[in-house]
């Protein structure tokens, strides 16, 4: 039995506004390498014509990269609108049709089952109702679609955490910056693959499958379907989508 983990926490989450959000657009542009590679990875996992909702997109880069890669309806839902602003920019200058929308991941303005798959990446340790958000993420998934969530870990080591600032080539005033702000903020936010678990545990998802790698917890879920369906697809041994 998991140990109850706060469904509310301390840090009251706000979206990024004005200089601060440029300034973040700008360095994670630096990284688009990571944003590519996130969107080849996803790509393998959904079909042609999947409705994808990718909640805080920030400045919408790996929503861009998956919608140069297929045909794809991509939703993204961030709570700044300065991200949208730039998000929605980004993708008219990249000639890619995204619905970049303004909104909150704990009260979704989305219909239930409206999307097949559903991405998070480097924003759920800054949500202030974490398991609220992951019932809406059970919510606005069609049964038997997934949400991947990826995001620091906890207990990445302070050298890992020196390899990822040195990759993103930031310059030497913001690498200093970057290190200040995960050693001090983002590492005190995060998730230990345990604690997430026990979050998970305490949804409606039950259980999740969790990767981690030297800096970042790789979390998949998936909403599971109703007994009729299941019974309908009993036959059915097609290769899973994860692991």
């Amino acid at each position: 039995m998991f140990a109850h983990t706060s469904a509310v926490k301390p840090y009251k989450g706000m979206g990024m506004e004005g200089a601060v959000a440029r300034w973040y657009a700008a360095l994670a542009q630096k990284s688009l390498d990571r944003y590519k590679e996130l969107a080849r990875h996803t790509a393998e996992l959904i079909q042609p014509g999947c409705n994808v909702l990718e909640v805080a997109p920030g400045p919408g880069y790996f929503a861009i990269e998956l919608a140069k890669l297929g045909d794809y309806h991509i939703t993204g839902l961030d709570i700044s609108k300065t991200f949208i602003d730039i998000a929605r920019a980004n993708a008219a200058k990249a000639n890619v049709k995204i619905d970049f929308r303004h909104g909150n991941a704990s009260r979704m303005p989305f219909g239930d089952g409206s999307f097949d798959f559903l991405a998070c990446s480097a924003a759920f340790k800054n949500f202030t109702e974490p398991l609220r958000a992951l019932e809406e993420v059970h919510r606005v998934l069609r049964p038997g679609g997934q949400a991947l969530i990826v995001d620091l870990r906890k207990d990445a080591s302070a050298e890992a955490i020196n390899q990822a600032v040195s990759a993103m080539r930031a310059g030497l005033l913001n690498a200093i910056i970057t290190k200040l702000t995960f050693r001090h903020m983002l590492l005190k936010r995060a998730y230990t693959r345990r604690s997430f678990e026990q979050l998970v545990a305490q949804s409606k998802f039950r259980q999740a499958q969790i990767r981690e790698d030297f800096i970042a917890l790789e979390v998949m879920l998936t909403k599971q379907r109703d007994a009729n369906e299941a019974g309908r697809e009993a036959g059915d041994h097609s290769t899973p989508l994860w692991f």
